[in-house]
């Protein structure tokens, strides 16, 4: 009889021993439940600062582009009027626009080479347009139109330059805008003084308008009351 009681209690201690193992291996150090891998929630989502950053630089750079090419045309365009205008005031304004834009076209170079920017080399298709409608011309019809041209474009210019030099994030582009936007305030004011002398000569009844080819426009500028302008560059 104790041999039987022997043998009951073994076999009741194994069964407990053997069904104890499954509950330590759950809540035991040496068995691990495999975990799904969270993602990262950075490796899908953009920086949000990165995102602005290449936004403003991306500004920068056109900015820096089109005032290449305008400055560019504008001593193209300068060059000309000192060959085709009649108006002193024409020629002297063409001669300060190959002056200062020259200067201008080199320290935007500096600035662009600091921030790793490629100028273009020529000046865009609308400008040479322009050009090429201007060497059309000549005398009190070439006059007119320089004029209208000129105080359009600087009183873009200028609005463009304000923009950049308030919020530009490319230090070199930002600096050279806000460097040059006195000097283009000054080249509006003259280009106003231009266009001013150039409608008085004309209605002074020194030249005539008959038979020109001065183009129709579509833009009244300041200080105009013909209701024409050149096309937009």
């Amino acid at each position: 009889m104790a041999a039987k009681m022997n043998m009951f209690t073994g076999v009741a201690a194994l069964a407990l021993v053997f069904g104890a193992g499954p509950a330590f291996a759950q809540y035991g150090g040496t068995t691990r439940q495999p975990q799904s891998r969270q993602p990262d929630s950075t490796t899908n989502q953009q920086n949000p600062d990165t995102t602005a950053t290449n936004s403003k630089s991306n500004a920068d750079d056109n900015f820096a582009k089109k005032a290449a090419e305008g400055g560019i045309a504008e001593v193209k365009l300068g060059q000309l009027a000192q060959e085709r205008g009649s108006n002193p005031a024409v020629k002297n304004f063409g001669r300060q626009m190959v002056q200062d834009h020259s200067k201008a076209n080199d320290e935007l170079k500096q600035a662009s080479s600091k921030e790793n920017i490629e100028l273009p080399s020529e000046a865009a298709k609308s400008d040479q347009s322009t050009y090429d409608r201007l060497s059309k011309l000549s005398g009190d019809a070439f006059d007119r139109a320089y004029a209208r041209d000129m105080v359009k474009d600087h009183s873009k210019d200028v609005a463009e330059f304000q923009k950049e030099a308030k919020n530009g994030r490319d230090e070199s582009i930002k600096n050279f805008a806000a460097q040059t936007l006195p000097t283009l305030q000054n080249h509006l004011d003259q280009a106003r003084q231009m266009q001013q002398a150039v409608n008085q000569s004309s209605t002074s009844g020194n030249t005539s308008d008959t038979g020109s080819t001065y183009p129709s426009n579509n833009r009244t500028n300041p200080g105009t009351t013909s209701g024409t302008s050149s096309p937009t560059r």
